[in-house]
């Protein structure tokens, strides 16, 4: 299954499913599914505090700016995975909280 920049959000979703199927990582529990997202998160942030020239053990991550967007790619790829998981589809779920949130005054 190939996955292009212009595919939709479903269609990448459904190629996470299958890919990690694939791989064998589909018996996964929910609970480890949100291990594995919050430890992708803390790796995200990690990096981000590099960037922000926020100390950090420097021998951990040699190319930061490389390291950044693989730690946001898998977080993503952890929260499709998740939202798979828990039978959410993201892009529709994003749809309807953004008409709730439309419907917000902001101050």
């Amino acid at each position: 299954m190939a996955i292009s920049p212009d595919d939709s959000l479903q269609s990448f979703q459904q190629y996470v499913k299958q890919t990690l199927k694939d791989r064998g990582f589909d018996d996964e529990t929910v609970a480890q599914k949100f291990m594995l997202l919050l430890e992708e998160i803390g790796e995200f942030a990690h990096a981000a505090r590099k960037r922000a020239n926020i100390k950090v053990d420097e021998t951990k991550w040699r190319d930061n700016e490389q390291n950044l967007h693989d730690e946001a790619a898998d977080v993503f790829i952890n929260l499709l995975d998740t939202c798979n998981k828990l039978d959410i589809d993201l892009a529709q779920a994003f749809l309807a909280k953004e008409e709730k949130n439309r419907k917000r005054t902001w101050r």
